[in-house]
């Protein structure tokens, strides 16, 4: 029976991160993914990094530290993450006062610039001058999502970690493992059993649902992201657009206040919103979003006709040219917790079962935060972490 170290359970952007930084550290890994075809939300991310959006001195120095962990990612895992900088743009809705909106955003470490309609349209010619008041613009980090989570699993796996492709249906302390090693965890899959020392939870939207099944409590939430991804297409985006008034945080602070609507199925504690975006990717491609759906099922059926439909008219306000280009629609989970700040570290009285997931701005702060864990398994302090565990 062969054990390991760690178990990682998920793929994703985080998962591969994290997987990574636990084998270069020096231990024996297994990372568990159910699709071999990514269809998570790694694969449908905008890709942003906002490494200006730091709030608070906690978020503002590990946006500094992700600035600082990009500048050598590429190179580190011997990959092209596509990682470039661009203008983002946020777009103010004509019912806004322009000046407001600004206000709203002095508390960031690096305050948008407040810009005309003109100012606006100059930047980003696609843009619908009538359908704005204005928009708010600063240099924004970008990279391709997908590509990144292969290159750190590709790097992974160079540092001698494992990877299987199989569906984890719960986990459950295991008495040969402990007697070896201390602590002990049995992870049930549909393909067979593996034991780990330790196991951490890195599932994104269904990290909640895993945990549920093993008997497990955690305050870890999720939204039924939707958005339209196109072909590579002539027509050219050249910013990141976005509203500045973003609704998913409201929507996710309040679907989260009563944590017990999470154990029925059947709830929808909040009504869905839209955020109206588009990011063209390098190769052409765009990706045209969101709408987030508060649906307490993981499994729930979202009606794509009448969703892709919504998408069209929303970002067709404000880039025409942009609403009726070729493409598909497709939804995945999205993790969040209840203060927007990722739940890391040991679940309370389940020893050895740790989490590393609820993650509302991850790919700036990921490859840090991973490289901060698993120095801390390792048995170095780190204050950053201690703000973050779930039981906090």
């Amino acid at each position: 029976m062969k054990t390991y170290d760690w178990i990682a359970i998920g793929a994703g952007f985080t998962g591969a991160a994290l997987a990574y930084e636990l084998a270069k550290t020096g231990f024996s890994v297994l990372l568990l993914e159910q699709c071999a075809t990514s269809r998570n939300a790694t694969r449908y991310s905008y890709g942003g990094l906002a490494f200006w959006s730091g709030t608070t001195p906690l978020t503002r120095q590990l946006c500094d530290e992700g600035m600082a962990r990009y500048q050598v990612l590429s190179q580190e895992l011997d990959a092209d993450i596509e990682f470039r900088e661009l203008d983002l743009l946020l777009t103010i809705a004509t019912d806004i006062d322009p000046k407001v909106a600004a206000a709203s955003y002095a508390h960031f470490a690096i305050p948008p610039k407040l810009l005309s309609v003109n100012e606006a349209w100059e930047m980003e010619p696609l843009l619908n001058r009538k359908a704005i008041a204005g928009a708010l613009t600063v240099k924004h980090g970008h990279i391709n999502p997908e590509k990144t989570a292969q290159a750190y699993i590709q790097a992974f796996l160079r540092a001698g970690g494992e990877m299987e492709i199989t569906e984890v249906q719960n986990l459950t302390p295991n008495p040969s493992v402990r007697a070896e090693r201390g602590v002990g965890i049995a992870i049930k899959t549909t393909t067979g059993n593996y034991y780990a020392a330790n196991v951490v939870v890195c599932a994104g939207g269904l990290s909640r649902q895993l945990l549920k099944a093993s008997g497990i409590p955690v305050r870890l939430y999720f939204t039924h992201a939707e958005m339209i991804e196109t072909p590579p297409v002539e027509v050219q985006l050249h910013t990141l657009v976005m509203p500045a008034n973003l609704k998913r945080f409201q929507l996710e602070a309040e679907s989260s206040v009563v944590d017990e609507l999470w154990n029925e199925p059947g709830n929808e504690p909040i009504a869905p919103i839209l955020d109206a975006g588009a990011i063209q990717f390098q190769d052409g491609s765009l990706r045209l979003g969101q709408i987030s759906r508060v649906l307490t099922d993981p499994n729930a059926k979202v009606d794509s006709q009448a969703s892709e439909s919504w998408l069209r008219q929303s970002i067709g306000e404000v880039l025409p040219a942009l609403a009726k280009l070729p493409g598909r629609w497709h939804h995945c989970l999205v993790a969040f917790s209840s203060d927007r700040l990722p739940l890391i570290g040991a679940i309370p009285e389940f020893q050895g079962i740790y989490v590393f997931s609820g993650f509302s701005n991850p790919l700036v702060i990921v490859p840090p935060l991973a490289q901060r864990f698993a120095h801390w398994v390792s048995g170095q302090e780190d204050e950053v972490i201690t703000q973050l565990y779930p039981a906090r």
